[in-house]
């Protein structure tokens, strides 16, 4: 059982905390398997974003990368084409929060590479009010974890989806385990996180075409991990989130579209629930309630 995450009655899969061969992104390397691809990577300036892009652009994609300072933009896309001096990128400088952030980003991915075929909306914060009840926490503060959480995601999609509708494309969403458990003092980011998970359920059913895969990335050494002060220990590389979303946008696991992913999770095990997986509806959210006497 994953006990990091907690949550017993989906997390019946066994423990994964680096790179394994399932999920080992060489082949799509290789292959370059995301040759003639745009992907648009937000919170990309460092951490899983980086990785991520990295990933995607040794896998041969042109990329959009999306964050709020110039500078860690900078250094991304250098590191990204020390690694690959080809590697086509644009940077977009942007506060996910705002509200025509989503809608300017993707249209520059358009103007300049002429479609969008992957969305990584991986931006977001712990948020800054946690470890504190409800009433004593500050309400801006509050509702700028659901600014940046969940409409930061919310205008990435809203734009997106009219392109990746064009192109059959897919979203991946950084998630949480959080969204599935009752933490006392961290509402605002176990509400963030639950939020997006749901919106990726309704997003699978209102558009089929579209794939889209809430992920939570396991639990990552990141500065964010960092300033939520969380008492968890950071057992999981940023690498494996970003070999977990490239395997998945490789189009290896379609069923798990509008489900909740882990990618501390052994994928091997998931694989073979498929059947399961599909006829109960599972790992998505649901109301549990008492049977009938």
């Amino acid at each position: 059982m994953n006990s990091i995450i907690g949550i017993d009655e989906v997390a019946a899969f066994s423990d994964a905390h680096s790179v394994y061969p399932l999920i080992d992104p060489e082949p799509l390397f290789a292959a370059q398997a995301f040759k003639g691809q745009v992907v648009l990577v937000t919170g990309a300036s460092r951490g899983i974003g980086l990785s991520t892009a990295l990933f995607y652009a040794r896998a041969g994609a042109d990329l959009l990368l999306v964050s709020r300072k110039r500078d860690t933009l900078e250094a991304t896309k250098a590191e990204v084409q020390q690694a690959v001096p080809n590697a086509r990128i644009e940077l977009f400088e942007a506060d996910v929060a705002h509200p025509s952030a989503g809608a300017d980003a993707v249209k520059k991915a358009v103007d300049v590479f002429g479609k969008l075929d992957v969305l990584v909306a991986n931006a977001g914060i712990p948020g800054a009010g946690m470890n504190c009840l409800v009433a004593e926490k500050d309400p801006i503060i509050w509702w700028h974890t659901q600014e940046v959480n969940v409409r930061g995601v919310f205008v990435f999609i809203h734009a997106a989806l009219p392109e990746l509708v064009k192109t059959k494309g897919q979203i991946v969403i950084t998630s949480s385990g959080v969204a599935h458990l009752r933490i006392p003092q961290w509402s605002e980011y176990c509400l963030s996180k639950h939020t997006i998970n749901r919106l990726a359920e309704l997003v699978s059913l209102e558009y089929p075409d579209v794939k889209i895969y809430p992920v939570h990335p396991g639990v990552v050494a990141t500065q964010l991990a960092e300033e939520s002060g969380a008492p968890i220990p950071t057992v999981d590389p940023p690498e494996l989130m970003a070999a977990t979303a490239t395997w998945l946008t490789a189009r290896n696991a379609e069923f798990l579209s509008g489900r909740y992913v882990s990618a501390a999770w052994d994928l091997n095990e998931v694989l073979a629930k498929k059947d399961e997986i599909v006829r109960e509806n599972l790992l998505v959210t649901k109301l549990a309630t008492p049977s009938k006497a």
